[in-house]
């Protein structure tokens, strides 16, 4: 399976690595602690540097009950970070995640290589065809109603059944626009409990049958702070031993804040296959 970003093919039949770059005030897990330049051009040449293929930047934090951002604001946010990246870094495959289609429009205009939207384009009815005007890969995650309510929507009759029915819709829909490259991402910890995260991973190669490369993203989550009774800073290794289970069930991509570690779960795996 390979993707086409910016001309240039990426093969996912072997893992590869996103890395997290939030340039928010008060993302779960890192909110802050990347908002002046030095700081954040250090991450992302360490990042780059253990491995990471991709970076993914996020202006917008979609942590249960996380403050609305104005569109404005997200693209006041995103463009300074996108451009510095691409002046120190210019061959950075930049991922820009984003539920809004002004704002992938804008990003991509300034040089990022892929859109990864939380709502697979429910949450904006022209994300799918300017997805499919840019012609750039698009994530498409598995969520029920917004970072703001998603909490409230954790009722399913047979949540893999309901999970993989969306995914066929929203990719026969993504289809019909004419959009090439999808990747998509079961969403950890949007719209579910603890309990059906852990179920979603358990029955995770079922998602082979979309025949779409799947993305992984369980990085410092509350699916393993809760179960471990500790915390997002305490939760690296948690997220290590997730991080091969998804591996072994034939994650393509995985998402991560702490890419040296992620990349060692893949060296190891590989090794073994």
């Amino acid at each position: 399976m390979t993707i086409n970003c910016k001309g240039n093919l990426i093969d996912l039949s072997q893992p590869k690595i996103i890395g997290i770059l939030n340039v928010t005030p008060d993302s779960f897990f890192d909110g802050g602690k990347y908002v002046l330049k030095e700081e954040m051009l250090f991450q992302v040449e360490k990042m780059l540097t253990e491995g990471a293929t991709f970076i993914d930047v996020g202006a917008y934090s979609s942590k249960p009950n996380a403050s609305v951002v104005s569109q404005e604001e997200e693209i006041g946010r995103l463009l300074p970070a996108i451009d510095l990246i691409l002046k120190e870094f210019p061959t950075t495959l930049i991922s820009v995640d984003t539920f809004r289609s002004e704002v992938a429009k804008t990003a991509v205009a300034h040089g990022v290589a892929i859109v990864n939207d939380i709502s697979a384009g429910s949450l904006d009815a022209t994300m799918l065809p300017t997805i499919a005007a840019l012609q750039v890969p698009y994530i498409m995650m598995h969520m029920r109603g917004t970072p703001q309510t998603m909490q409230s929507f954790t009722q399913y009759e047979n949540l893999m059944q309901e999970i993989l029915f969306y995914f066929s819709e929203r990719i026969a829909l993504a289809r019909n626009y004419g959009i090439n490259d999808l990747i998509v991402d079961p969403g950890f910890g949007f719209a579910k409990t603890v309990n059906q995260n852990f179920e979603i991973l358990k029955s995770l190669e079922l998602f082979q049958m979309l025949e779409l490369p799947l993305l992984v993203g369980v990085s410092r989550k509350s699916m393993i702070y809760k179960t471990l009774n500790s915390t997002p800073q305490e939760s690296l290794n948690g997220t290590t031993v997730l991080n091969t289970i998804a591996l072994q069930k034939k994650a393509a991509i995985l998402r991560v804040h702490d890419v040296k570690e992620a990349q060692e779960c893949i060296k190891l795996y590989q090794q073994i296959n």
